[in-house]
């Protein structure tokens, strides 16, 4: 794996700024990647063995993608909305586990390790790249049982919702009084319809 500043530089490009963000998830990246023991979670033949469970979708999680190479359409990247700055890091072909918190606690602590620095901003990159990793984060060792269909690789899992008859894959259906439905079916959709004329839109 590439050292810290060069991952940074590199993550906050691809970013599109540097932030503290940025720091917490390529620091909580490195460390989360060392603990299940890989050293170039980017790479082939390493990629195919790591999954990652971020818990928010803030800057830490673009720096986490782009230093482990976890990716949404891989499937190695997963995320679970708990709005918490916190990740897992899974090695499929051992079985480690580690989840990684970002603490509170951090944030009041800025000033101990970044005096010099009195813009609040710039105080706390600085200080996000010196504190320990036992400052920075709470770690801890779990257990993830990845389910087959969330597994990477090709669909495994297909099925017809029986109401709107669109397609429904890797087990996302939901059963619901007998009848086999789509998450929008079955719960309500994220969106709002309009009538349009789609065709005249198109052309």
């Amino acid at each position: 794996m590439e050292d810290f500043e060069t991952l940074l530089e590199g993550s906050a490009k691809a970013h599109g700024h540097l932030c503290a963000g940025q720091v917490v998830g390529v620091r909580m990246a490195m460390l989360g990647c060392d603990l299940i023991g890989l050293d170039n979670p980017s790479q082939l033949p390493q990629i195919k063995k790591l999954i990652v469970y971020v818990e928010i979708d803030r800057c830490a999680t673009d720096a986490i993608s782009y230093v482990t190479g976890v990716k949404l359409g891989r499937r190695s990247l997963k995320f679970v909305d708990n709005g918490i700055m916190a990740a897992t890091f899974v090695n499929l072909e051992s079985g480690i586990a580690y989840r990684i918190v970002s603490t509170e606690s951090s944030r009041e602590r800025i000033h101990e390790y970044a005096p010099e620095i009195t813009d609040p901003r710039q105080q706390q990159v600085a200080a996000y790249k010196r504190m320990p990793d036992n400052v920075l984060f709470d770690i801890m060792p779990v257990q993830v049982d990845v389910p087959v269909h969330d597994m990477p690789g090709p669909t495994r899992f297909k099925v017809r919702c029986e109401s709107c008859g669109i397609m429904v894959r890797d087990k996302k259906e939901v059963l619901l009084n007998g009848k086999v439905l789509c998450q929008s079916c079955a719960y309500g959709p994220y969106y709002q319809q309009l009538e349009a004329n789609v065709q005249q839109k198109i052309a």
